[in-house]
């Protein structure tokens, strides 16, 4: 199914907004822009016309105009009135720009100089135009077909509004003159939309904020392709519009994303399957301590996080990511949810892990994942949707990793004596002796009653005894008790779904509120 709908094409450099069509179907989203083309007679060059007009006693050119070089804008015609002298040519259109008056050029003059000039050419004005495709907005030029028209000010002239030039003006032949009327064999032109850019959305991204700021445009977004290709940036005239083609696009790139990754896992084993993927925003810090954002491109696959700066599009692009995180050994947590009533939702769904994120920050669905050493990295998505996806798939990637992995064994020591600590989804924690392999002690994760650390190396687990009912505090070190702590966090949800499957999705905040911005 196409979308189609008006828009504005925003140049940041000069801060004029051009009217626009989108196309969009499941695999592209086309720009189009207005143009005049020659539809049937000689094959002469729509770019330029040459048009004779003869002013009439009543009604005169019957155009008006706008525009010109006060405004850093050509004067472009913005009303042509029916069945008057300009209607009759069949050759002009609004949105013209009007080069050359009786041969005389006229691109470098003010509106009332061009004015001046048409009330002053006498019966017959030739006039050479040019149709102006990136007519700034605020020349406010309709893009319907011209009709009529209420508007007979003859008086002063303004650049930003209409001109009249459909009275006598200063005619020296007071005689009903001929109407202009096309000759049969003449080019005969239309008004079309034509294309002129087209983005595929297959690995395409899209971007509500100004590069590498926390500056939210207004009811305007940006969508890159995968070579880097922009759209620019899109404006649309109301919030509701702007939603809905944020949405529509970011469905496709979704659906798109999705065929990419049933492509990818048919060359991968049962064991390595892509879980999801996709385009996320990265806080980094600045060098100044400001706060930049980059786009980067995140997948759960396997065993492994893949942190991207480009979409993989081949096998031997896996190993070319910029950081690779075992699954069993990360965190997710989501930072911020938008709500309808403006307020900030801050979730916490992790267990023991004390750690203060900086959200001053102006983004909404916000999420970390943390991951060994206590390092985090911070990331931004551009839909609540989007939000909640990438929650329940950390979910899945991790619960299907466990199940797979079985355990973990991780080295760690106790009073100057080497150990091993298992994490086992069956049978719970053990911790052994390096060398001789002798279980010190075994416990069930239903007996892990609490946890403490020193936010270093050292963690505190209190395990309750079954027969005495007493607790048991085992303490242990660990050269990266972040990945450890993780790691118990990940086996332990585990052990939840697989038994109740229902309290995970009760946990889930970003499903509850993903529809309520």
């Amino acid at each position: 199914q196409t979308k189609t709908g008006i828009a504005l094409l925003y140049d940041e450099v000069s801060e004029n907004a051009y009217d626009i069509r989108l196309k969009l179907t499941k695999e592209v989203l086309t720009i189009q822009k207005q143009d005049v083309v020659c539809v049937s007679g000689s094959d002469h060059s729509a770019n330029h016309r040459t048009v004779t007009l003869r002013r009439q006693p009543v009604g005169g050119l019957g155009l008006s105009i706008k525009g010109g070089a006060e405004h850093k804008v050509p004067v472009v015609i913005s009303k042509i009135f029916k069945d008057q002298a300009a209607d009759q040519t069949g050759t002009l259109f609004i949105g013209d720009a009007i080069i050359q008056v009786n041969g005389i050029n006229v691109e470098s003059a003010t509106h009332e100089e061009v004015v001046h000039l048409l009330r002053n050419a006498g019966d017959e004005v030739t006039i050479t135009v040019q149709y102006l495709r990136e007519a700034p907005s605020f020349l406010k030029l309709p893009l319907g077909s011209p009709g009529p028209s209420s508007d007979h000010s003859s008086g002063a002239s303004s650049p930003l509004f209409d001109s009249g030039l459909h009275l006598n003006g200063n005619s020296t032949n007071t005689a009903p003159s001929s109407p202009s009327s096309p000759i049969a064999n003449e080019p005969k032109y239309e008004k079309r939309w034509l294309d002129t850019l087209s983005v595929p959305l297959s690995m395409a991204r899209i971007s509500r904020y100004k590069a590498g700021t926390d500056k939210l445009r207004s009811n305007a977004f940006e969508v890159l392709a995968l070579d880097g290709v922009s759209t620019g940036i899109l404006q649309f005239y109301t919030a509701q519009e702007s939603a809905d083609w944020l949405r529509a696009i970011s469905t496709n790139i979704s659906d798109l994303t999705l065929q990419n990754m049933k492509m990818a896992n048919k060359c991968c084993s049962p064991s390595d399957q892509v879980i999801h993927m996709g385009w996320v925003n990265e806080r980094l810090e600045g060098p100044d301590s400001s706060q930049l954002y980059e786009f980067k491109f995140l997948a759960l696959k396997g065993s492994s996080f893949y942190i991207f700066s480009t979409p993989p599009v081949s096998t031997l692009d896996w190993v070319r990511a910029e950081k690779i995180y075992n699954l069993c050994e990360v965190l997710f947590k989501i930072h911020k949810l938008w709500l309808a009533d403006d307020c900030w939702l801050q979730a916490n769904l992790y267990l023991g892990i004390h750690q203060d994120f900086d959200l001053e920050d102006q983004r909404p669905y916000c999420f970390s994942v943390m991951v060994g050493h206590g390092k985090s990295h911070y990331f931004n998505v551009e839909l609540g949707s989007e939000l909640a996806v990438w929650e329940k798939s950390f979910q899945r990637a991790i619960f299907l990793e466990v199940q797979r992995t079985g355990s973990k064994t991780y080295m760690c020591s106790w009073q100057g004596d080497t150990l091993c600590f298992t994490v086992d989804f069956a049978l719970g924690f053990t911790c052994f002796d390096s060398k001789t392999k002798n279980v010190l002690w075994r416990f069930k994760f239903s007996q892990l009653k609490g946890s403490s650390d020193d936010g270093k190396t050292r963690v505190k687990l209190l395990f309750q005894n079954l027969d005495t009912k007493q607790i048991e505090t085992k303490e242990l070190e660990f050269q990266d008790l972040t990945a450890v702590l993780h790691c118990i966090h990940s086996f332990i949800a585990a052990k939840v779904a697989s038994v109740d499957p229902v309290f995970i999705d009760r946990q889930s905040i970003a499903r509850k509120y993903m529809y309520s911005n």
